[in-house]
């Protein structure tokens, strides 16, 4: 007999989580006494759980969360911010910062979000650049991808996307 659980995607948080179907119980974290295996094989998780079936041998995490210190440069999308409505430093010059932030972090989360909160250019700054939790698809492939690679408390080297060069901390 087939597990009564499947996999259903949250319409409120955009993430998907576990339903029993015999019993109607909902919960976030995969069923603690099913294998990789059988949880790859529940109806549902070939469409919700990236990595289910093939990808990363399973093993990449339905969803991540993120911290970020962004400097924006002439070339990004959108070349302004809550600190300067027209940047134009280059994007050479936005990563010497971004190296120069990175040095004075040296793998601190406390410092990563206190010079986020003063430096980066996203809105996010008023949370120490943490990004909450998001899933595949929901962030530009290259910060997606870097995010991703990143163990939880792990921080990115310079990460280039069309809104700017990033540093990432993986939260969780």
């Amino acid at each position: 007999m087939p597990a009564p659980w499947e996999v259903r995607l949250s319409t409120s948080r955009g993430v998907p989580y576990f339903y029993n179907t015999n019993t109607h119980e909902s919960i976030w974290e995969a069923p603690p006494d099913l294998s990789q295996d059988e949880i790859a094989a529940l109806p549902g998780a070939e469409h919700y759980l990236p990595g289910a079936h093939g990808g990363a041998g399973g093993q990449r995490p339905a969803q991540v969360r993120a911290s970020h210190l962004l400097v924006k440069h002439s070339g990004s999308r959108r070349p302004s911010s809550w600190k300067e409505a027209n940047i134009t430093r280059s994007k050479e010059e936005a990563i010497a910062i971004l190296q120069d932030f990175g040095a004075e972090i040296n793998g601190s989360p406390d410092k990563f979000a206190e010079l986020a909160s003063q430096h980066s250019d996203c809105s996010s700054h008023k949370n120490g650049g943490d990004l909450g939790f998001f899933t595949p698809g929901q962030m530009q492939k290259p910060f997606e991808d870097a995010t991703y690679a990143l163990k939880v408390g792990e921080i990115s080297g310079v990460v280039s996307t069309d809104s700017g060069v990033h540093l990432i901390l993986r939260t969780a």
